[in-house]
């Protein structure tokens, strides 16, 4: 990455987009020191990351993966419980009813095994276990990228939801153009490593954000226009 000076307010939601290799995974690492960057400094309210237990540090930011991860050995309540238990503070069945619930699946689920869960319904185990911490932070890459697009669109207004009520900071990795706008509050576009433009969904569909956020906000406005004219009947 390239010289990137970036301040990400509390309560916001942050989606990352770019081509693939941009940048946009190792720029969201640093912040939990997935990644140590070569130079320049990471700060949490204040505080430097590097002066942070790294593995304590990451117990307090949750973090939802492109491939899920849960382990495939634990019932659903033991992978939500994983967090809260190494920081040695046991998940209440209470709590992991509320976690549950904040995902919508009913407690029955709790006793399952991860090969018995649809991929929508693993990864919403994935956003209860990010959460069960109770982290000010959260960290998603590419979290909805495997899921059909109807599961897609209901996990994503279910982690914006969440981020409202549990006033979250959330950082999101999407290659979803159309994804990062229906969700964000803030866009930032990178481009070989570099941030090109840092953006409102507004201003993108304004026109702003430059050449590269142009092109990307395109593809779902022509798709937006394809699918219109289809409706009228009209020519493709």
């Amino acid at each position: 990455m390239d010289s990137i000076s970036l301040n990400i307010e509390s309560g916001s939601f942050v989606a990352l987009v770019g081509a693939s290799g941009s940048g946009k995974s190792t720029l969201m690492k640093t912040i939990n020191r997935l990644v140590a960057p070569d130079s320049g400094e990471v700060l949490i309210n204040g505080a430097d990351i590097r002066a942070a237990d790294a593995p304590k540090l990451r117990r307090t930011i949750g973090y939802v993966f492109q491939g899920i991860g849960l382990f495939p050995h634990m019932r659903v309540a033991e992978n939500i419980a994983i967090g809260p238990k190494l920081a040695g503070l046991p998940l209440s069945s209470q709590r992991l009813a509320e976690l549950l619930e904040g995902v919508e699946l009913d407690g029955g689920y709790a006793s399952r095994m991860p090969h018995e869960l649809s991929g929508g319904q693993r990864q919403r185990i994935g956003v209860a276990r990010a959460l069960a911490a109770d982290p000010s932070i959260l960290l998603m890459d590419e979290p909805f990228g495997a899921l059909d697009p109807i599961t897609r669109d209901a996990l994503g207004k279910r982690v914006r939801a969440l981020h409202d009520r549990l006033e979250l900071t959330t950082v999101m990795v999407t290659h979803d153009m159309a994804e990062a706008l229906l969700l964000a509050d803030r866009v930032l576009v990178m481009e070989s490593g570099a941030i090109v433009a840092d953006q409102t969904p507004e201003q993108l569909l304004a026109g702003g954000g430059g050449d590269t956020a142009q092109e990307l906000v395109a593809v779902p406005r022509d798709q937006a226009k394809a699918l219109a004219r289809l409706a009228a009947g009209t020519a493709r």
